[in-house]
């Protein structure tokens, strides 16, 4: 319809997905203040702060802080679940496979104990044979690490 009018659109959603897959240019709003402005992949890719990493991505950005972030000269550290990459015996943090989602083109893994967060959630592309309760190995892509300040802003 948006082509069809060539017409400038205002469209509100609370559902990030919607936002990501139809619009030009997203604002992100938080309590009525705007949190960044930007094209979906902008948003995706270079996040201004803790609450536009967190909410922009699905599943959303795994967020951790403590040694694991102070490490990185950071307070948090983010780290999208398919920029984790998963094996059965190496890996620079370990954890057990809570959920095991195989959806045959992806596999989602909901991982516990890993001592960095409640939760952190992985995308293995393809069929990934790990099952409830294993002990799986997790390597975050370096170069995809997301760092934030105290403040909750990116460091560049």
């Amino acid at each position: 319809m948006h082509e069809r009018l060539k017409t400038t659109m205002i469209y509100v959603t609370h559902d990030q997905v919607e936002a990501m897959t139809m619009a030009d240019k997203i604002v992100v709003l938080q309590a009525g203040v705007i949190e960044q402005v930007g094209s979906p992949l902008e948003l995706y890719h270079s996040p201004r702060n803790v609450f536009v990493a967190g909410f922009i991505g699905s599943p959303k950005m795994n967020l951790i802080e403590g040694e694991e972030a102070a490490k990185l000269d950071a307070h948090t550290i983010g780290i999208r679940p398919e920029h984790i990459d998963v094996t059965a015996t190496d890996g620079i943090w370990q954890g057990k496979v809570a959920v095991a989602e195989h959806l045959g083109s992806d596999t989602f893994f909901h991982i516990h104990e890993t001592g960095l967060a409640e939760t952190i959630t992985v995308r293995a592309p393809g069929e990934v044979s790990f099952r409830h309760g294993d002990t799986i190995h997790l390597t975050p892509r370096h170069d995809q690490i997301h760092r934030f300040d105290t403040r909750g802003l990116r460091i560049e």
